[in-house]
């Protein structure tokens, strides 16, 4: 068989052990696959006229750094905009928002991105702070959790929307004063969408150039896959296109949503679905929520924040989803729910345990976000076979460490101090997977790694750490993006390792992930990344 890639004076990690292999080079097969292992000058041997040779000078290889929740499409979407997610105070959001109106043509829309509910301190989120710069212009503003949006009072005339509305989506909301007038602030998908539809749209070559930009700019921070959890509008048309013409640097595993009021030929519909794709990608499993987000007061919790808020299920009637969670199981279908609070948490594993006694066990569902859970709790991840997927950035950036930033107030000082608790997972014998949520929070996987070792402000390292026992060894961290996705995908024999006949998914930095201090590993030069052991991206001094 030909060789395709060949990488020498390596030093090749393997995260099951935590210790450097005592081969230092390997070689790639036309079938995308380690095919040697051994020392320069054996495997420099096997290299032909076609072959890629590339001298690493030492750089660390490991297995293809994965991020286990992003949203590509959806993330190359909504950051097309205004990056408001740099704003400390209200003073900031309305610079940004003076300086986007002045470039606006007459009548055109604003759109930003990122905007932090920190930003309000005690005054409620709404659009009132920012009604004197966004005078008659039409503004969409997407709050950082993406499940919440502030509209302008130009594009809710333009939406229609004058009151309150009901939604099949229990926690959607447009949110009203107390004479019934949207303050501007819409809560959920649903809500958001009746200002959405109305927006002006990318053309489909538009979308289909910015997904790919964004999908390159991740092969550059060293991911070579992602566990996609969005496949609505045309995400699959995109992720098609995108691989019949060879431009998708990523290993893709996408996850269609499953919405409240699916029917049963809905559900029939997404189980058949499974397994369709292309060469990089393919439907795997199925994306519910349990609730929304603590922030907007949208999660679900077993007793209400101290606005009396987050006391509901995303699905009004919270049984018709332990019956779809059932219905997949014993298709074989594994499911990702959004689950933050603890009553969600709960009922989630509620489900799939009901799900598992009628057979199935190996079915792999995963329990998405996990912000804040009881320690009754943590031991039933493992017992029942069920993946933590987990975004400690969202910990770091979101949250502070003295608890005065809104996720903490509206939890209070018990809930806040069991916030994304990694370590008690692991210790649990939970499998813990790590991600970014992009667009919630920034994709490089070097940050994430970072964050859950660190847990501490990226825009400020010197700031205390929230919850610092929550920790992960910088080994635990690089295993949550790489051999814990690959055992959530069930690809455990074939990826996520430096082995003979596992996939050429490989990620080479110029340092040791493992003894780099983690306030400095997001700094660290990725030197290549390969996907099948076709490099989609290459730095210029390798």
């Amino acid at each position: 068989m030909r060789t395709r890639l060949v990488l020498l004076s390596a030093r090749l990690l393997d995260p099951g052990t935590g210790a450097f292999l005592p081969e230092t080079a390997l070689a790639v097969s036309d079938d995308g696959r380690i095919g040697a292992l051994g020392d320069d000058r054996e495997i420099r041997a096997l290299a032909g006229p076609g072959t890629t040779v590339v001298d690493l000078k030492g750089a660390v290889v490991t297995p293809g750094l994965v991020d286990g929740h992003v949203h590509p499409v959806t993330g190359a979407e909504l950051t097309h905009g205004l990056d408001l997610s740099y704003c400390a105070d209200l003073d900031d959001v309305r610079e940004a928002l003076a300086r986007e109106v002045r470039t606006l043509d007459r009548g055109a829309w604003l759109f930003g991105w990122g905007l932090d509910p920190n930003v309000f301190g005690d005054r409620p989120v709404g659009i009132a702070p920012f009604d004197t710069v966004l005078d008659g212009v039409p503004a969409f503003l997407l709050l950082f959790d993406a499940h919440s949006a502030l509209a302008s009072r130009r594009a809710l005339e333009l939406a229609g929307v004058d009151g309150p509305r009901t939604f099949a989506q229990a926690s959607a909301e447009v949110v009203c004063d107390a004479d019934g007038r949207p303050t501007g602030l819409l809560q959920e998908d649903a809500a958001c969408e009746l200002v959405e539809r109305v927006a002006p749209r990318p053309t489909r070559e538009e979308s289909r150039e910015r997904l790919a930009a964004a999908l390159r700019a991740m092969a550059a921070t060293g991911l070579t896959g992602g566990h996609a959890m969005d496949a609505n509008g045309d995400s699959l048309a995109l992720y098609g296109e995108l691989d019949a013409a060879g431009e998708l640097p990523l290993r893709l595993r996408v996850a269609p949503w499953c919405q409240p009021g699916t029917d049963a030929d809905g559900v029939r519909a997404l189980i058949a679905r499974q397994g369709t794709g292309g060469a990089l990608w393919r439907v795997a499993g199925v994306k519910l929520f349990m609730d929304g987000t603590i922030d907007n007061g949208t999660a679900w919790l077993e007793r209400p924040d101290c606005h009396g808020e987050s006391t509901h299920a995303f699905w009004p009637d919270p049984e018709a989803y332990t019956r779809v969670v059932g219905e997949l199981h014993r298709a074989g279908v594994p499911t990702a729910t959004h689950a933050i609070g603890d009553a969600a948490v709960r009922h989630v594993l509620d489900s799939v345990e009901k799900a598992r006694a009628t057979g199935g066990t190996e079915v792999r569902h995963r329990v998405e976000h996990i912000e804040t859970v009881p320690d009754d709790t943590l031991r039933r991840f493992a017992d029942l076979g069920v993946l933590a997927s987990m975004q400690p950035t969202h910990c770091c950036d979101f949250t502070r460490a003295d608890h005065t930033d809104n996720w903490s107030r509206r939890l209070g000082e018990e809930r806040a101090s069991r916030a994304w608790r990694c370590r008690d997972l692991v210790d649990a014998g939970a499998t813990v997977l790590l991600g970014s949520d992009w667009p919630i929070a920034p994709f490089p996987p070097l940050g994430v790694m970072a964050g859950a070792a660190h847990r501490r402000p990226s825009r400020d390292l010197g700031q205390a750490p929230h919850l610092p026992e929550q920790a992960l060894t910088a080994l635990e961290a690089l295993r949550g993006m790489t051999t814990a996705p690959a055992y959530a995908a069930g690809e455990e024999h074939e990826a996520g390792r430096l082995a003979l006949g596992y996939r050429a998914d490989l990620t080479a930095l110029a340092a040791d992930p493992l003894t780099t201090p983690p306030t400095e590993l997001p700094d660290v030069p990725v030197r290549l990344t390969a996907v099948g052991g076709r490099l989609t991206y290459r730095a210029s001094n390798v």
